[in-house]
């Protein structure tokens, strides 16, 4: 751990790194998933109906993407768990 990792709220810190992943995830999927459309376009001269292939790779890796998303927006597993022994611990006690 570095003194700029060391000076921040571990917590905090740690929230904002997935954040951060979370976000070049989301341009790395955009900007691949335009360049699979293009090709698709291109090399696709005829179109016989069904799910084109870049729809697959759109499909798959938004579902990953998605998971993602909701790790470093909406809290791991680890906070769930968190809550759970808070509102456990507030019942038992009062």
């Amino acid at each position: 751990m570095n003194i700029v990792e060391e000076s921040k709220d571990s917590e905090l810190w740690r929230l904002a790194k997935k954040r951060a992943v979370f976000q070049k995830h989301l341009r790395t999927y955009i900007i691949m998933n335009v360049f699979f459309w293009i090709i698709w376009y291109f090399t696709s001269p005829e179109y016989y109906g069904g799910l084109p292939w870049p729809g697959w790779a759109m499909l798959g890796w938004g579902i990953g993407l998605l998971f993602n998303y909701f790790d470093a927006y909406h809290g791991s597993m680890d906070n769930a768990a968190e809550r759970e022994y808070q509102k456990l611990k507030k019942e038992k006690n009062g």
